[in-house]
């Protein structure tokens, strides 16, 4: 048990800050993008199977717009748009903190394509941060489905701190990684590609 504790404590855990983003389903992408028409690939992302995709959109609230909100693919079977409390600001929205695929109850937004501009009813949400394990990871560092954690974050920098309530995620689609979103990362002045650590 003790090899087991050091493991999970000491084991280097790579940050993906995840910048505003969307995910659409098919019929909401032919919709804003034409019928017929794929995502390209633009760059991969750590997570299996994901990519970030050429396409954009723009987002549109109550108080403002945000423009060039990259899309992430490939399609969900829910439109859903991924975005930090500072954005929500700038479209005057207050989204709930949620993980992701809770979309029930989650606040309206309008996407506007180069065919169109779509209502979405609910789907806005600012991510919960959270920890991307594979079935193996996850058994190597004692970790189950669901656990909550806290990470520590920036060490030995001028703005190191722990994040709680740190939701883990196993799945075979997943590899080692910390999701926050770009608030979050600016806080502990981390960036991708850094390392965190889950907290005794």
């Amino acid at each position: 048990m003790l090899d087991l504790l050091k493991s999970r404590y000491e084991t280097p855990i790579p940050v993906g800050v995840s910048n505003r983003h969307v995910h659409l389903c098919q019929a909401d992408w032919d919709f804003l993008f034409g019928p017929g028409a794929e995502p390209r690939r633009f760059r991969s992302v750590k997570q299996p199977g994901f990519w970030a995709c050429y396409e954009t959109v723009t987002l549109k609230g109550p108080k403002g717009t945000i423009e060039n909100v990259r899309l992430i693919a490939p399609h969900r079977k829910k439109t859903q748009v991924e975005i930090a409390k500072t954005d929500a600001s700038q479209l005057g929205l207050r989204p709930p903190v949620r993980g992701s695929g809770d979309l029930g109850g989650s606040s309206p937004i309008r996407i506007i394509g180069p065919k169109g501009m779509l209502e979405v009813k609910e789907g806005l949400v600012i991510a919960s941060r959270h920890i991307h394990f594979s079935p193996p990871e996850a058994e190597a560092m004692g970790i189950k489905e669901g656990e909550i954690v806290r990470v520590r974050a920036g060490i030995g920098g001028p703005r190191e701190l722990v994040y709680s309530n740190v939701l883990c995620r196993i799945s075979n689609d997943y590899s080692l990684e910390f999701h926050i979103d770009t608030d979050e990362a600016n806080a502990a002045e981390v960036k991708t590609g850094d390392h965190v650590y889950i907290e005794k």
